[in-house]
């Protein structure tokens, strides 16, 4: 990350009108929660011999339960998470009604509690929990504090609306998503990989003036990018607050 990629990154949004953020894991990072694929992240090892990806699909939900939300509850629930630099920048943004919509990857719920309205969470969010009888609506704190399998009064159990593996993506959340993507001048992809489908295939929708992208390794988006900034998501927009 250099001072003129910064200044570069700060042209272009004063000239866009339009602006789309894609973002993942490594938006939030800097919160204190690990991101998926990097050496230290979540993917890196396995439990019990398991993947975390076969832990964390639909099948092993149904299956084994109580193995799931042990999983779940040590590795995807991080209560005292903040905002951080990119998620309060972001926020300015849309007060000043240039961001068109922050479309994420991310389940932790940051760009809403940052303030956010525009928000299109492809994989769900750990804050919104139903119950899978009568469809009562549970907070966070209700699956993160349960004793093995979260359950309603009804006896139903309680589960996350995140989407696990063989789930398909909410239909109109992507309907939005792409749509915002479609209409934007000015897309900025950061914090992904790009790796993970049918997400990743969101970016190229995008037939604006400028793409660019924030991220600590190559991405597939980066031949096709104006702006490549080699860097942690949080620095580069701490810098342009």
């Amino acid at each position: 990350m250099t001072d003129d990629a910064i200044g570069r990154l700060r042209e272009i949004i004063a000239r866009s009108k339009r602006i789309v953020f894609f973002g993942g894991a490594g938006v939030s990072t800097a919160s204190g929660i690990p991101d998926f694929r990097s050496a230290s992240g979540l993917y890196a090892g396995e439990e019990d011999g398991l993947s975390p990806e076969m832990i964390l699909s639909k099948t092993f939900f149904y299956l084994q339960p109580e193995k799931f939300f042990a999983f779940y509850r040590k590795h995807l629930l991080y209560p005292d998470a903040k905002p951080n630099a990119a998620h309060r920048y972001l926020y300015e943004l849309e007060k000043q009604d240039r961001l068109r919509g922050i479309v994420t990857q991310n389940i932790d719920g940051l760009h809403r509690q940052a303030g956010n309205i525009r928000v299109y969470e492809l994989h769900g969010n750990v804050h919104e929990n139903h119950c899978m009888e009568c469809n009562a609506s549970f907070p966070m704190e209700a699956v993160l504090h349960a004793e093995g399998i979260p359950r309603c009064e009804c006896g139903g159990v309680v589960k996350p609306d995140v989407v696990l593996y063989g789930e398909p993506l909410e239909k109109y959340v992507c309907i939005g998503a792409r749509r915002e993507i479609t209409n934007a001048d000015t897309l900025i992809v950061a914090g992904t990989s790009l790796a993970v489908e049918p997400a990743a295939s969101f970016t190229e929708d995008f037939r604006g003036k400028h793409l660019v992208v924030i991220n600590r390794e190559p991405t597939p988006a980066d031949s096709r990018a104006e702006l490549v900034i080699r860097g942690d998501v949080a620095a580069v927009f701490a810098a342009l607050l």
